[in-house]
């Protein structure tokens, strides 16, 4: 796996990639709090996994967080890096990111969409935000500069959010949420968007993958962008929490396969 970093108008990001040259080219945006680290690797996929901003082994920038613009500049660096459509995977609030990106820059460097337990508004009232019970209790906690407060907040968040993932996968989510600033992970909620315009002139295939059993992330926000997205696949995951590529991954990775495969001919 080789790790590269990119200037996005002067934000360093890393992204890590792997797979064969001539495959399907994929490119994967995490959650809130997390990294490119998180996903498992298809090997039959050109695999590009970006850090954002504030996190991973990206650069921690004074601002930008709260900025569609920004968000939006950052995914086109890694597409630009990428030099050929690509199947763009948004997990969480790598969906956000995504639309933010549709906002600003449309789908011509794209081949499909993938949104996995996802949101792709922000904002009191949003129903693309739509959140669960688990994320509800993680706040204010998880944003706090007391790590006395944050850390325990952050660890029932890591642990509830999938149920049954070993306790070594937990704790690895656990050591990522804490290198991302306290302030980032304010900032990243200080945001008020909505994104029904940009779901309907989507004009690429897209697949919905949502578990059923979200609590971070509530179905009802996937349905709703499945139900904006001309042709979208809204594909629920019975009884999966927030992550379905580590709940049920050999599913996920053949689902994602076979969508990449189809989109990419």
């Amino acid at each position: 796996m080789q790790n590269t970093l990119l200037d996005a108008a002067g934000v360093r990001l890393s992204v890590r990639e792997s797979g064969p040259v001539d495959a399907p080219a994929v490119v994967l945006v995490h959650g809130w709090a997390q990294s490119g680290e998180v996903w498992p690797v298809v090997p039959s996929l050109r695999w590009c996994a970006v850090d954002l901003r504030g996190h991973g082994s990206s650069e921690v920038v004074e601002d930008g967080y709260r900025d569609s613009a920004c968000w939006a500049a950052d995914l086109k660096a890694v597409l630009d890096h990428v030099g050929r459509p690509a199947v763009v995977v948004g997990w969480s609030y790598g969906g956000l990111v995504i639309a933010d990106y549709l906002r600003f820059h449309g789908t011509a460097s794209i081949s499909g969409l993938v949104f996995v337990g996802a949101i792709t508004e922000v904002g009191r009232d949003r129903a693309g935000g739509a959140t669960g019970a688990v994320m509800r209790a993680a706040l204010p906690g998880a944003l706090s500069d007391d790590p006395e407060v944050a850390v325990p907040a952050l660890a029932r968040f890591c642990r509830d959010q999938a149920p049954g993932l070993p306790g070594e996968v937990v704790q690895r989510l656990l050591g990522t949420a804490l290198r991302v600033p306290p302030r980032v992970r304010r900032e990243m909620f200080r945001r008020d968007v909505g994104s029904a315009a940009v779901l309907k002139a989507v004009d690429k295939p897209t697949l919905v993958v949502h578990g059923t059993a979200d609590s971070v992330v509530d179905p009802a926000a996937g349905e709703y962008a499945a139900a904006l997205i001309p042709g979208a696949d809204l594909r629920p995951y019975d009884g999966i929490g927030h992550a379905p590529f580590l709940e049920a991954p050999e599913r996920f990775a053949a689902d994602l396969g076979r969508f990449a495969a189809e989109v990419s001919r």
